[in-house]
């Protein structure tokens, strides 16, 4: 797949503003999310995540700047759009007294499929979203974690190149948590482009590929994320002789002030990558046995505080 034809195929935004009376929910959002990747979308309370994801979804109308969702232009041809994009907001009503498998045949037909065809895509899904058992069952019985699971079924229904997920991981069990993760990495391994909205960074960091930061309605340069790839950042590490390991840190020139004791394990500032790289081969080298060496964050939850602390 060359470039031309990622962008033709994704979702691609440039210089996009939204606002409510004097309210600038969104001032200047720019992103590209390409096909076979789960893109993530983050940022604060307030960022401006929703309005854009009400934008993309062809939704709201931008007050500047260009999207283009599977190379269409939301403004200009929203059908051809909609007929391109799967759309799983936080919350999606079912009809409660309707199975999930009508459900799923109910929603092929708002897409203008036949009955056939209609039926036959719901028995995919069925299995593709785990709900084959339940599937005779009307949608009022299911847990949050089943229903989620059903609206991405209803998003997926008319086999859309492109999914916006809009906090799909709110109110999940740490199970539903993982089966929806799941889900979406195969969505995605399948080519389809996948943006993701959400709180949960821990949760991102296991499911994206890539990440775009929004803070009041401004998308962070790539310049800025590049930047805090060498910034101060904590790593975790345990071994099993704690007394070695804390004689190797310090001739390893670090300071005792700079270093926390947390539930067994010690944590250590470092600047990039590089320096964690270079002091674990010289505890290893030390020969201190070492269990654990892993950042105490996850990258983008790293890179969101970052940027944070040089936004306030």
């Amino acid at each position: 797949m060359n470039s031309s034809q990622s962008l033709a195929d994704g979702i691609v935004v440039e210089h996009v503003s939204r606002s409510f009376g004097q309210v600038h929910a969104v001032r200047d959002a720019s992103l590209v999310a390409v096909p076979g990747k789960v893109t993530a979308l983050i940022g604060p309370n307030g960022s401006g995540k929703t309005t854009l994801m009400l934008m993309l979804a062809s939704l709201l109308r931008p007050d500047g700047g260009t999207i283009r969702i599977g190379g269409h232009d939301p403004l200009a041809d929203p059908a051809a759009v909609r007929a391109a994009l799967g759309w799983m907001p936080d919350v999606l009503g079912s009809w409660n007294a309707l199975t999930v498998r009508a459900t799923l045949e109910m929603t092929g037909r708002l897409y203008r499929m036949d009955r056939a065809a209609a039926a036959a895509r719901a028995a995919d899904l069925l299995s593709t979203v785990g709900l084959a058992e339940l599937a005779d069952q009307p949608t009022r019985v299911l847990s949050r974690g089943q229903k989620q699971r059903l609206s991405l079924g209803r998003a997926l229904v008319h086999n859309p190149a492109v999914l916006l997920l809009d906090e799909p991981a709110s109110g999940l069990d740490p199970v539903a948590r993982v089966e929806l993760r799941q889900l979406v990495r195969r969505v995605a391994a399948e080519g389809k482009t996948v943006l993701v909205s959400s709180h949960v960074l821990a949760e991102l960091d296991e499911m994206a590929d890539t990440a775009v930061y929004l803070d009041r309605g401004v998308s962070a340069s790539a310049e800025s994320i590049a930047q805090t790839k060498t910034t101060l950042r904590t790593w975790r590490i345990r071994s099993s002789a704690p007394a070695a390991l804390l004689a190797a840190l310090g001739a390893a020139r670090i300071g005792p002030e700079t270093i926390v004791a947390d539930r067994g394990e010690l944590l250590v500032p470092l600047t990039g990558e590089g320096a964690a790289a270079a002091l674990l081969a010289e505890l290893v080298t030390a020969g201190v046995p070492i269990s654990t060496f892993a950042p105490a964050v996850g990258d983008l939850e790293h890179t969101f505080l970052d940027l944070s602390k040089g936004n306030s």
